[in-house]
Parts: C-alpha cells; sequence; structure tokens
C-alpha cells in the first residue's frame, strides 16, 4: 500500500507538470497560427506560414494526448511479488583466513612491522657506510629525495642514498617521484639502497643508476619489481 500510494503521488505530480507544460505550448501556437493567418489575409509574408504553426500545434496536442495514456497506463500497473534469478554469498577475508588456521595481521601491527623494517634497514645503511670510510647523516626527516648523505673524506663530495627496508621474498618496492627525479639529476651521486630484512637479520644492495627516465606528469609514486631492481645491484663501495 505504501508503494502504491507513492507511485500515486509521483505519477499525479508528473502529470500535472507535463498538462501544464504542453499546454501552454499548444496554446501558444494556437494563437500563432491564427496571428499569421490574418497576417497573410492582410497580404503580409510573415517568416512563417499559418499551416505550419498550425500542425505544430496539433502535433503538440497529439504528444499531449499520448503522455496522458502513457501515464495512465502506468497507474494501473501493478507490482509482482519478486522473483530471485540468483544470489551470492559474501564472506570477509578475515574470516576466511581464519577458519583456514590463518593469523591476519592487524593494521597496528603491520605498521609496527613496517617501521621495525625501515629502522633496520637505515642502521644497516649508516653503519656499512662507516665501514666502507664515509661519514653518513640521517636526512630522511628533511625529504629532500634520499634518506641518506654520505660525505667523501677529503674531496667534500657526497652520497646520496635512499634507503628501502623490505622483508625478505617482496615482490615490489615504491620509490616516490621525488627520489626518481633526485636519481635522475644525481645520476653519479645517487644510489638506491635495497635492504632485505628477515628477522634481524638485514642484506643490502646498492643499485646505481636505477632509473631510466622520469615518470609521467600525473604520477606520485611508482612500483618497481624487487627482482628486476637487484638483477642490476652492483658494488657496495
Amino acid at each position: 500500500d505504501e508503494v502504491k500510494r507513492r507511485k500515486e503521488e509521483l505519477i499525479n505530480k508528473t502529470l500535472a507538470a507535463v498538462k501544464e507544460r504542453l499546454t501552454t505550448e499548444i496554446n501558444y501556437w494556437d494563437h500563432r497560427a491564427e496571428d499569421l493567418k490574418a497576417q497573410e489575409a492582410a497580404g503580409k509574408q510573415p517568416r512563417m506560414n499559418w499551416q505550419k504553426a498550425r500542425q505544430r500545434a496539433d502535433d503538440l496536442q497529439a504528444r499531449l494526448q499520448k503522455r496522458l495514456e502513457e501515464l495512465e497506463q502506468e497507474r494501473r500497473l501493478s507490482p509482482l511479488p519478486p522473483i530471485a534469478i540468483g544470489g551470492a554469498l559474501v564472506v570477509p577475508i578475515g574470516l576466511l583466513k581464519r577458519l583456514g588456521g590463518e593469523r591476519a595481521i592487524e593494521p597496528d601491527a603491520f605498521a609496527r612491522e613496517t617501521a621495525r623494517i625501515e629502522r633496520i634497514a637505515m642502521q644497516t645503511v649508516l653503519e656499512l657506510e662507516r665501514q666502507l670510510g664515509y661519514e653518513p647523516r640521517d636526512v630522511s626527516a628533511d625529504k629532500c629525495g634520499y634518506d641518506v648523505e654520505s660525505k667523501i673524506p677529503g674531496t667534500g663530495q657526497l652520497r646520496f642514498i635512499e634507503v628501502k627496508g623490505r622483508v625478505a621474498g617482496a615482490k615490489t618496492v615504491t620509490i616516490t617521484k621525488n627520489e626518481i627525479l633526485t636519481a635522475l639529476n644525481k645520476p653519479d651521486e645517487f644510489i638506491l639502497a635495497i635492504v632485505e630484512v628477515a628477522g634481524e637479520t638485514a642484506k643490502p644492495h646498492y643499485i646505481r643508476q636505477p632509473f631510466q627516465r622520469e615518470p609521467d606528469f600525473g604520477v606520485t609514486s611508482v612500483n618497481y619489481d624487487v627482482g628486476e631492481i637487484l638483477i642490476r645491484a652492483g658494488s657496495l663501495a
């Protein structure tokens, strides 16, 4: 009953709007046809002849009648009981994992693990640079396109190292547009350091000139295949 009542209200509103709009147009063209007919009878040559104006009025009248019949027919339609032709069972992925014996990683635990891996990666690169005889400095907070600024003693030259810590076996690594542009602008000084972390063990890889072209205009970051990048890894010195 509620559906029928709302449907009746909608049809009545539509009916009133259609009548008002089309009746106004019909009256206009009726009057226009009579006016043009009078002008022609007086020997004038209006841009539109009165028969064409009359035809427009008749077309609008037919259109009004057809629309009213459609609305009345719609009023007589009765809704039928719904027929189910298919179904779907939506099961949360977390539930499936629990039923399968997997332990889902909570978001805060995932964030803590990510921070731990990044911390180990940074410590590994800083210590490695010191062992190689350089003077590294953590500048990751400056967001300058690299994480470590490593000074070469006695020369005043710098090595710019972007550090990416990844859990061992990870398939991709994300590089920001700013980091890629920095690498392209400083091809001889920039180093991409990928540190694979397994537990508390870290294995660093240095890749020089890791990128070949700038990202597209609207790109903010790019995912690279870790395996493809590590193929180009060279000496750590």
